[in-house]
């Protein structure tokens, strides 16, 4: 079964069926909005911090999630330059 991050069910957008075992795909920019959502008192940057920290840089085994950053082709190839 994969592994499902709790509280953040409105951020995934797929599955990773490339291999077994099959793996959810979150958004990460509908990630922070669900935990901006939650608390009115949290600042965009302390959101991420929290998640890269608690969710996103965490390894549990093969069948993790998967977390995405959404951009244009443009926005990811200059990401990677």
């Amino acid at each position: 079964m994969a592994i499902r991050p709790d509280g953040y069910d409105k951020a995934v957008i797929g599955i990773d069926m490339s291999q077994e075992p099959y793996r959810l795909v979150y958004d990460k920019d509908k990630m922070v909005a669900v935990l901006l959502d939650e608390d009115d008192e949290l600042e965009h940057i302390d959101a991420i911090e929290y998640l890269e920290y608690n969710v996103w840089n965490t390894f549990l085994g093969p069948d993790d999630p998967i977390y995405i950053q959404r951009g244009s082709y443009d926005e990811v190839v200059d990401y990677l330059d």
